[in-house]
């Protein structure tokens, strides 16, 4: 029985809509669930083919888990992930192994994703055999063009990951992940185990990837300006939930959310004239299996309010593709 819902927005690569994560922390005396972490409560977006969405926010605000929840790597609570129009939330293994090739993961760190005991050529065409990607006999050429493309050297193919650097390791997975000609990718801090300079050269690799073969990225990071530099929209999210969505320039010129706002102002400017002016968040930051009852800013937020305490705010849009989840705007 096909599961899957077939919708008309051609020009979406990925929707998703009111995702929920929740981990089991605590059960009853009977093995009944009854208490939950909400690493992921209620999170909507679009991404447009061949773009990408940064998603930024403090370690543990969930972004991991929101990429590994789109992959199906974590069975989600609630919501659906439709991809290309399929709505994936129902597939079953097979629906699923088939889908695979079309969704892949690039790892935060290069150097615990590579099996040491495979080299390269096997790293990189382990899953194009098993998919059958190209035939057998094409096989060698066919890593090897792959390999080109990330700038990696034919000689490699025989080599093991013990004997890169870093930089080239992190070329080993894109190139994986590039193996399986994919149309979505999930860049999970793909550079924040890197020098400065190898940063930049990755990144500037996944966007001319992203130009040659239309890809659609969400790329996960904390940096935000590399989110700045690879964007084309932008969503910040604090314990579990998106507080502001919109454009690269909607962001970073006018940051409604005082949380953005905050992290945007930690951002170092590289000109020793201009006078940071760096809001410093006070208060304790709430537990997620325990969250505020209204807004879960409002015991760190400059600009708190009553209603904060009380009142959960409403995620609307106050300009086109601006959305902010906010006191401080009007709710109706």
């Amino acid at each position: 029985m096909d599961n899957t819902i077939k919708t008309n927005d051609t020009q979406y690569c990925l929707q998703v809509k009111n995702l929920k994560k929740y981990f089991t922390i605590g059960k009853t005396f009977f093995g009944t669930p009854n208490q939950f972490l909400k690493a992921v409560d209620d999170v909507s977006f679009d991404i447009e083919k061949g773009t990408t969405l940064g998603l930024v926010g403090e370690s543990g605000c969930g972004k991991t888990t929101v990429g590994r929840s789109i992959l199906r790597l974590h069975e989600i609570t609630d919501g659906q992930i439709i991809f290309n129009g399929v709505d994936i939330t129902k597939l079953k293994h097979e629906e699923l192994r088939r889908l695979r090739p079309k969704m892949q993961l690039i790892f935060q760190d290069p150097y615990s994703s590579l099996s040491p005991r495979m080299n390269v050529g096997e790293i990189i065409g382990e899953a194009v055999k098993a998919h059958r990607i190209v035939p057998r006999s094409e096989y060698k050429d066919y890593v090897l063009g792959v390999m080109q493309n990330c700038g990696l050297r034919p000689q490699y193919f025989d080599r093991y990951p013990h004997e890169f650097s870093g930089g080239q390791r992190q070329r080993i997975c894109i190139a994986r992940a590039l193996a399986l000609k994919p149309e979505f990718i999930v860049c999970d801090e793909p550079v924040s185990a890197l020098d400065v300079s190898i940063q930049a050269q990755i990144i500037n690799l996944l966007k001319d990837l992203q130009d040659q073969y239309k890809f659609s990225y969400l790329f996960i990071s904390h940096d935000l300006s590399v989110v700045e530099y690879i964007s084309h929209k932008v969503g910040v999210m604090y314990l579990g939930n998106i507080v502001e969505m919109g454009t690269k320039e909607q962001i970073f010129k006018n940051p409604m959310h005082p949380y953005t706002k905050a992290l945007l102002s930690a951002v170092p400017v590289p000109d020793p004239t201009v006078k940071m002016n760096r809001i410093i968040l006070q208060g304790d930051l709430p537990s997620p299996a325990n969250p505020p009852k209204g807004c879960k800013f409002c015991t760190r937020c400059p600009n708190c309010m009553d209603i904060c305490k009380e009142v959960l705010p409403v995620y609307k849009e106050y300009e086109k593709g601006h959305k902010v989840a906010c006191h401080l705007y009007p709710q109706d």
